[in-house]
C-alpha cells in the first residue's frame, strides 16, 4: 500500500539538556539536538524505522523549512512539499538531567490560508495514495473543519483516511467519515459527547461511534495500560509493557508509525494494535525527540505476545 502522510503545522525541534533549571542564570546546556517534527512527519520517520516508506507532504518556510527538507532526505524519507511565506516553526524541548523532567516550549505556527492548503491536497492527489494519515494541530488561519474536508477528499481519491488530532478539529472530521481513530479517553469522551468515560463504558462508547459510521476501527490509547482495539466484532485490550520512561515526546506519533506500517503490511487489525502499542512504548525509552528504536519494539511485541495475557484488563462490561 501507498502511504502518504500529511503535516500542515510542521516544525523544527530542537532540544538539550541541563542538570538544573534555575530561575535568572545563565544555564550550561548540552549539545543542540535538531528533528524533524510535526504529527504527520514524526509518522514518516517511525515508518521509515520499522523498514517502511512512505512521502510526508508539508508546507515549507524559510532556512527551517528547508532545514526540515534536509533532515528527512538525509533519513530517507521522501517528501513533497511547497513554499509558504513565513518561516516553518520551532519546538524547544529542555531536560532537566537531575529530575528527568522535561519542559517542552511549543510555538506557533505560519498562519495558512485554506487556498494555501489545497496545495497539499493537490500533492496529495498527484501521489495517488492507498493510505493517507493526517497528525497534528492546524496552522492558525486554517478552521477547525479543515480535517473534515480532507476526510472528503480522502473519500473521492479513495484513500483510506487516517487522522490523528484533537478537540473540534477531531470530532469535524470524524463526522465525515475516517478509516481509523486513534483517540486518548479525554478524547473518546469528547466524540461520545460525555464528559468522562469510565473504564466499563470505554468499549460501547468507541463501538458508537463504529456504528454511526464516524469510523471503522478505534484503537483507544490508555497511556502506559496500552490500547483498546475495537472493531464492529468487538474489542481487545493490548497491553503495554512496563519500561523506565525517559521521554514521552512523540510517542503518540510512533505509536501511530507503528500501526500504519502493519497496515501496509496487511497484518490483522489485532497485530496492528499491538505493533502500535510496542512503538508508543519503546519511543517512552528515548530522551529528547527522539522516536523509537526498532530493535526495542520487537523486543516488546515479544512481550505483548508472551506475557500480555496475564495483564490484559477484562473489567470492560
Amino acid at each position: 500500500m501507498k502511504t502518504v502522510t500529511l503535516t500542515l503545522n510542521p516544525a523544527l525541534d530542537k532540544s538539550t539538556a541541563v542538570d538544573r533549571i534555575t530561575p535568572e542564570q545563565k544555564l550550561r546546556c548540552s549539545s543542540l539536538q535538531l528533528d524533524a517534527g510535526g504529527g504527520g512527519i514524526n509518522v514518516s520517520k517511525g515508518i521509515r524505522k520499522l523498514g517502511g516508506a512512505s512521502t510526508a507532504v508539508f508546507p515549507a518556510g524559510g532556512h527551517n523549512g528547508r532545514r526540515l527538507q534536509e533532515l528527512l532526505t538525509n533519513a530517507g524519507i521522501s517528501t513533497s512539499t511547497f513554499e509558504l511565506a513565513g518561516e516553518t516553526r520551532e519546538n524547544f524541548s529542555v531536560t532537566e538531567s537531575a529530575t528527568n523532567l522535561q519542559y517542552r516550549f511549543t510555538l506557533p505556527g505560519v498562519e495558512m490560508r485554506t487556498e494555501e492548503a489545497e496545495h497539499c491536497l493537490q500533492l496529495i492527489r498527484e501521489l495517488q495514495p492507498d493510505l493517507l494519515v493526517a497528525s497534528g494541530s492546524l496552522p492558525p488561519g486554517l478552521p477547525v473543519t479543515y480535517y473534515e474536508q480532507v476526510a472528503a477528499f480522502a473519500k473521492q481519491i479513495g484513500a483510506r483516511f487516517v487522522l490523528d488530532t484533537s478537540g473540534p478539529a477531531l470530532q469535524a472530521a470524524a463526522d465525515e467519515g475516517l478509516y481509523l481513530l486513534k483517540p486518548n479517553l479525554a478524547e473518546l469522551s469528547a466524540l461520545a459527547g460525555v464528559d468522562k468515560l469510565e473504564m466499563n463504558q470505554v468499549d460501547d462508547a468507541a463501538l458508537d461511534i463504529i456504528h454511526q459510521g464516524k469510523c471503522e476501527l478505534v484503537v483507544v490509547s490508555l497511556g502506559p495500560q496500552g490500547a483498546l482495539l475495537v472493531t464492529r466484532d468487538g474489542f481487545e485490550h493490548i497491553p503495554a509493557p512496563t519500561v523506565r520512561k525517559k521521554s514521552t515526546v512523540g510517542a503518540g506519533d510512533s505509536m501511530v508509525a507503528g500501526m500504519i506500517w502493519a497496515l501496509a503490511q496487511g497484518k490483522s487489525p489485532r497485530e496492528m494494535a499491538q505493533i502500535g502499542v510496542a512503538c508508543g512504548t519503546a519511543a517512552t525509552m528515548n530522551p529528547g525527540t527522539e522516536l523509537f528504536d526498532p530493535e526495542d519494539v520487537w523486543r516488546l511485541k515479544t512481550w505483548i505476545d508472551t506475557y500480555g495475557e496475564r495483564y490484559r484488563i477484562t473489567d470492560f462490561d
